[in-house]
């Protein structure tokens, strides 16, 4: 795209913020309530799962938000900007494409269930998985005293992106890749590669391995020339920034990995991200918006959407944002739960794009289209919208706007004088 935006140029001033709600989580409400509360916050980018009622539910929610923003009569809502909506895609077996899997039934009666315990998304109980709930951390593989859960995993299918990208309006594609499947991202990259006219950003995630600046300088040659900005997210140590401040050390270690590399775009990082690692960047001076005037700009000074502005020349030794998955959920979690407790979730949501009986995603638009996805989302019983709660509502924006604010230290955070009806 030739026109520059206000997510893109959070890119380019090394602002930019990217919600991961997870390439395998399903779970619509928490995925259409995370969506809600980091857009108010001011996130750049929400990256979903490839799946239509998932797209559907975040979609919903950035409608959602910007109509609050539009109707709100607080000074702050006048910055609220709609974020890139991306979704992941891979090329092979990877742990964000998969799901915990075992029969309680042949569970030892007095186990203490340590699984249940270490699951961050409270995807287990004592009926087993809740599919829609599971990410694919994969805590509770090593953990089970009688190792007796197992992992199954899927492949994004090629047939699913021109429905994505030209039915329901997807803005990004993330490829996730491992270095040695050069192959398996060219077969993927020939079913994108049409629709990059649609699209607004393209991302590549690879977490470390032999011969990394190799691999993904052979990526850079496949993909090139590009018509839209091209990130590389250096994931490194994937789904833990939950687990404390030390997870941060693999992300901030690949990301001067790639840098060194001198490849063409912008670094993002992932991969143990949390509330340490924007201090971190900054102390090492690793954050490209460490230099950038924007950082003690006043909000209100905050240009507005639309407004063409003089990219700043970007140092190849820093990154230009930072990507939050697992932590930017727990944050949020208390909030959540209590919307969770006042009505209970219907945990079958997500079949409307998934076969469960092979893990593959099938994303059949030949038999449902989208407007029969959305009937069917809105028909299932639904609990409490977090923007009907307006107490659980402002506390979720100022949980996420406290971590949206590391990198958008400009940006005061957002207050509603009504609720959305």
């Amino acid at each position: 795209m030739s026109e520059p935006n206000y997510p893109l140029q959070s890119l380019r001033d090394g602002h930019w913020f990217k919600l991961i709600c997870g390439a395998s989580f399903q779970n619509l409400p928490t995925v259409r309530n995370l969506t809600l509360a980091y857009t108010l916050a001011g996130v750049d980018c929400v990256d979903i799962a490839a799946d239509p009622a998932v797209v559907i539910a975040a979609k919903e929610a950035i409608q959602v938000a910007m109509e609050m923003g539009r109707r709100n009569s607080h000074p702050t809502s006048a910055m609220l900007q709609k974020p890139l909506l991306m979704v992941s895609l891979n090329d092979g077996e990877d742990p964000h494409f998969r799901k915990a899997t075992f029969l309680p039934l042949n569970c030892p009666s007095d186990c203490a269930r340590p699984c249940e315990q270490v699951c961050p998304a409270g995807a287990i109980n004592s009926h087993g998985v809740i599919e829609d709930r599971c990410y694919g951390c994969g805590r509770c593989l090593p953990i089970c005293p009688i190792q007796h859960i197992s992992a199954h995993s899927y492949v994004s299918t090629t047939q699913a992106i021109a429905p994505l990208v030209l039915e329901m309006g997807i803005d990004a594609i993330e490829i996730h890749t491992q270095v040695g499947r050069l192959i398996d991202f060219q077969r993927l990259w020939s079913a994108i590669k049409p629709w990059l006219p649609q699209l607004q950003l393209i991302a590549i995630s690879c977490p470390d391995g032999e011969n990394l600046s190799e691999y993904l300088w052979a990526l850079y040659d496949v993909v090139s020339p590009l018509p839209c900005p091209l990130i590389w997210q250096t994931d490194g140590r994937p789904m833990s920034g939950d687990i404390g401040n030390g997870a941060t050390r693999a992300a901030i270690r690949l990301g001067q990995k790639v840098l060194a590399t001198g490849l063409p775009g912008y670094v993002q990082l992932a991969g143990g991200t949390n509330d340490y690692t924007v201090p971190k960047l900054r102390s090492l001076n690793l954050l490209a918006s460490n230099s950038s005037r924007d950082s003690s700009m006043p909000h209100l000074e905050t240009p507005p959407f639309g407004t063409v502005l003089t990219p700043r020349p970007r140092s190849p030794s820093q990154v230009s944002g930072v990507a939050y998955g697992s932590y930017a959920r727990m944050l949020l979690s208390p909030v959540l739960e209590q919307l969770e407790a006042i009505e209970p979730i219907e945990n079958s949501l997500s079949v409307l794009a998934r076969n469960k009986g092979d893990g593959q995603l099938v994303t059949s638009f030949a038999e449902s289209s989208v407007s029969t996805l959305r009937s069917q989302f809105l028909s299932l019983p639904q609990p409490i919208l977090l923007e009907q709660a307006p107490k659980s509502l402002q506390q979720a924006v100022q949980l996420a706007h406290s971590l949206v604010s590391q990198l958008k230290p400009f940006r005061s955070s957002p207050q509603f004088d009504h609720e959305l009806s």
